[in-house]
């Protein structure tokens, strides 16, 4: 790409996701973690807090007493309600906007990534997989590099649309012949200047599983799984969804059936709409 040392600079100057992010992934899927631990983290980060404890004494959950700290809202409603509540907070700002070169208007690519995550995260917990928030996470913020990147996507779009049209390329090989980068790539280099772990990185380098050889990670096709069904639900179907390349094998990978991914359908409604009315209140 021509203007790499342009967009290396753009990625300096993104505004990162809060800290509480990655201390509290580092801590959280840890099986000796404590609820004290969690809310020890969460309530250094004021803005997380505050978002936290207005949507833990919010009329959704009816609480006969209010949550007065971190500590109280983990007791109230669990370490994993609450971890999931500090996550999407920490994504929000990142992930909104409008990405025209994407074909997604304001709101589409963050509720497309909530979609992604919680479709993740249930995939996670079927197959009995660790790490499950740091999943939920990955799975979450994997796009990243699109919002850097639509407006060079924007500029090459017909170029690329040829290639998807009438030479059978999915839009991010497009994306990578006409650019020399991919937004996953992109993605990334975002995810290890914001010093994520290891882990993360890799599972936002890897989830469209453009490398064949990754489909044997469990996480990453865990991942990439999720994003096929979200967008068999109708979510995420930008310009890019529209031609999107399914791997078979990750199923088979994973030992997930037709049936089972009707059933995570089916759950994903449930939890989905919880979500939204959650997203809502703050």
């Amino acid at each position: 790409m021509k203007n790499l040392q342009g967009l290396m600079k753009e990625i300096r100057n993104l505004k990162p996701i809060p800290a509480v992010t990655n201390q509290l992934l580092t801590i959280v899927d840890k099986p000796d973690s404590s609820m004290e631990d969690i809310a020890n983290v969460i309530q250094y980060d004021p803005v997380i807090t505050a978002s936290v404890l207005q949507t833990c004494n919010s009329v959704f959950f009816g609480l006969k007493h209010p949550a007065e700290t971190v500590k109280d809202a983990v007791n109230m409603l669990g370490i994993d309600q609450v971890v999931e509540l500090a996550l999407l907070k920490s994504g929000i700002k990142a992930l909104s906007g409008i990405q025209k070169g994407y074909g997604l208007e304001d709101g589409d690519m963050w509720r497309y990534s909530v979609c992604s995550a919680v479709i993740a995260k249930q995939v996670a917990i079927k197959l009995s997989l660790k790490n499950k928030n740091t999943i939920f996470t990955a799975a979450l913020v994997k796009d990243i590099g699109k919002i850097l990147l639509e407006k060079y996507v924007a500029r090459s779009f017909q170029k690329i649309q040829t290639l998807v049209g009438k030479e059978d390329f999915s839009f991010r090989e497009a994306e990578k012949k006409i650019l020399g980068i991919d937004h996953a790539e992109i993605g990334a280099m975002i995810a290890k200047m914001w010093k994520f772990s290891p882990k993360m990185i890799k599972i936002i380098r890897h989830h469209h599983l453009s490398d064949d050889t990754r489909i044997k990670d469990k996480e990453i096709a865990a991942v990439y799984l999720a994003d096929c069904i979200c967008m068999m639900t109708g979510n995420g179907v930008g310009s890019d969804g529209l031609s999107y390349r399914f791997k078979a094998q990750a199923m088979k990978q994973l030992n997930i059936s037709g049936n089972d991914i009707a059933m995570i359908i089916a759950e994903f409604g449930i939890n989905m709409a919880q979500i939204e009315e959650l997203l809502h209140i703050v």
